[in-house]
C-alpha cells in the first residue's frame, strides 16, 4: 500500500455488494475510493444528504440505463470506511430511498464503534 493511503473497511455487505456491480461501474467505485484514500474527491463523490457536511459521500455511477450508488465515510481520521454498495431502482425523484438511508445509518454508527474500539 502506498505511503499515506487511508485504509479501507468495508462494513456489512458492501464489499459483496460492491463486487456483483457490472466491472464498469466496480472500476469508477475503485477510482473514487482510492481517490478518498488520498484525501481527495472523485468527480463522481458528493456529500449524501443529510449527514451533515462531506463527512458521508456518495459515489454515483451512471451505467446502461441504471443507477449503482457506493456509500462512504471519511470522518473517522485514517479510515476510509465503506458503508453501502447498491442500485438505485426507484424511477421517480433522485432522492435515496428511506430504507437505504436507514442502513447507512446504522453502518455508519457500526463504522464508529468499530474505529473507537481500534483505539482502545
Amino acid at each position: 500500500m502506498d505511503e499515506g493511503l487511508k485504509i479501507v473497511r468495508w462494513v456489512g455487505s458492501s464489499q459483496r455488494d460492491l463486487q456483483s456491480f457490472p466491472p464498469e461501474v466496480r472500476r469508477d467505485v475503485g477510482h473514487a475510493l482510492y481517490a478518498a484514500q488520498k484525501g481527495e474527491t472523485d468527480p463522481a463523490a458528493k456529500p449524501l444528504k443529510g449527514f451533515g457536511g462531506h463527512s458521508v459521500m456518495e459515489i454515483v455511477a451512471p451505467f446502461d440505463g441504471n443507477t449503482w450508488r457506493a456509500v462512504y465515510t471519511i470522518r473517522l481520521r485514517d479510515t476510509v470506511y465503506v458503508l453501502h454498495a447498491f442500485q438505485k431502482k426507484s424511477k421517480s425523484g433522485i432522492a435515496t430511498p428511506k430504507a437505504e438511508i436507514d442502513l447507512i445509518r446504522q453502518r455508519l454508527a457500526a463504522a464508529v464503534r468499530h474505529y473507537k474500539e481500534r483505539l482502545s
